[in-house]
């Protein structure tokens, strides 16, 4: 029986994600209040293939949100979680209402 020959991956196209230094400096928070959120599953980061922390720049928007709810209503980081499913719900229920009340046909111009 031959042993398997070990295979070589190269990166080929980086990845466009945020350090948490970098994250931090556009959202205003804390590096590590950023990574307190992603253990908490309010927010989303990946890993290097070194280990590093990395968010990808659409997470600014939702770190904006979660500081909305925080100050704006004085919700602690579990009521939060659960605001943003609620809202995430609403978002999707309203996407399909929309599309049902839209006609599968455009009228000619």
């Amino acid at each position: 029986m031959s042993t398997p020959t070990p295979v070589t991956q190269y990166v080929l196209v980086r990845r466009a994600g945020l350090s948490p230094d970098a994250f931090a400096e556009r959202t205003g928070l804390h590096p590590d209040l950023a990574r307190k959120l992603v253990a908490l599953g309010l927010l989303d980061a990946h890993r290097d293939a070194g280990g590093e922390m990395s968010f990808e720049p659409s997470e600014v928007v939702h770190a904006a949100r979660i500081q909305r709810l925080r100050t704006g209503l004085g919700l602690n980081y579990s009521a939060i979680g659960l605001v943003l499913d609620l809202l995430d719900r609403i978002e999707k229920l309203e996407a399909a209402s929309r599309r049902r009340r839209t006609p599968p046909w455009t009228p000619a111009a």
